[in-house]
């Protein structure tokens, strides 16, 4: 991690990022990631990384999603956005990360349930597994393709926050969903999964 995004890191601990997935709008919660800056170059032996061009879609065959995505950001507290609850539940891609297929950890969130038009985008991320493939398509008309390389469901208090936005040597994923018990208030988990590059090409 280069000395810069360590001391981003480092301010932002103590504070986990929650994405909000409960069933309304107002159970979201979430807290401000480290700045990014440029990763290392990529180890030896992995795949080639990509130029930046923003993902527009998201294919994930083993739980059926396939989703447009949208570009979050940060919202006016300083918190991450999180894609708005509607019946045409969508992921979101977000901008302050590398985009797939870069060096470093691009991060992908969405919904497990969305108030009461039901199930989310994400409701099956759990289900994952590692070798699992995820596609995303990106603006330029190329794919980013990956393989899962872990899958964690976390209470939401121990985040792990270098784990998912800490500086890495080579492309990465990250989808971030929630999970676990639902008190009524929201869920007390989230899920989360690792993947990194295994191919790029032509749609």
């Amino acid at each position: 991690m280069s000395p810069y995004s360590r001391r981003a890191f480092l301010a932002a601990t103590g504070a986990a990022l929650l994405t909000g997935c409960a069933a309304t709008p107002d159970h979201r919660t979430a807290t401000t990631p480290p700045t990014r800056t440029a990763g290392a170059p990529s180890a030896p032996g992995t795949v080639r990384p990509l130029g930046r061009s923003v993902p527009v879609g998201l294919l994930i065959p083993a739980i059926g999603v396939d989703t447009p995505l949208l570009r979050l950001g940060l919202a006016a507290d300083g918190t991450v956005e999180v894609p708005p609850i509607t019946a045409d539940d969508r992921a979101g891609w977000y901008r302050y990360s590398p985009t797939p297929g870069q060096t470093g950890p691009s991060v992908i969130l969405g919904h497990v349930t969305v108030g009461p038009y039901g199930d989310g985008v994400f409701r099956r991320l759990d289900r994952l597994r590692r070798g699992d493939g995820i596609t995303a398509r990106l603006e330029n008309g190329t794919t980013a393709a990956f393989a899962v390389t872990d899958v964690r469901t976390v209470d939401k208090a121990d985040f792990p926050t270098e784990d998912v936005y800490g500086n890495v040597n080579r492309p990465e994923l990250r989808l971030i969903t929630c999970g676990g018990p639902h008190d009524g208030e929201g869920y007390r988990d989230n899920v989360i999964v690792f993947a990194a590059l295994s191919a790029a090409g032509a749609r």
